[in-house]
């Protein structure tokens, strides 16, 4: 279905520059949970907080791409 965030309450149109930003932004959280998918993969790293800065990672590129979004609701 094209255009389906119009039917979600609350967003908005993205113009083609918030778009590319957006785009750039999922790009470098792509590229971050790659590392911490290696980072997995070592045994001998704690792996607690591996897990607590990839929620904090998480929360960072969503908070960029809300700061784009804009979204019209808490």
């Amino acid at each position: 279905m094209d255009n389906q965030h119009r039917k979600i309450t609350g967003y908005r149109e993205l113009d083609e520059e918030e778009i590319g930003v957006m785009n750039e932004i999922k790009e470098h959280a792509k590229q971050v949970g790659h590392l911490i998918d290696k980072l997995h993969g070592y045994p001998d790293l704690d792996s607690r907080w591996i897990h607590i800065g990839a929620t904090d990672l998480q929360k960072g590129f969503m908070a960029l791409t809300r700061a784009v979004a804009r979204p019209e609701f808490f």
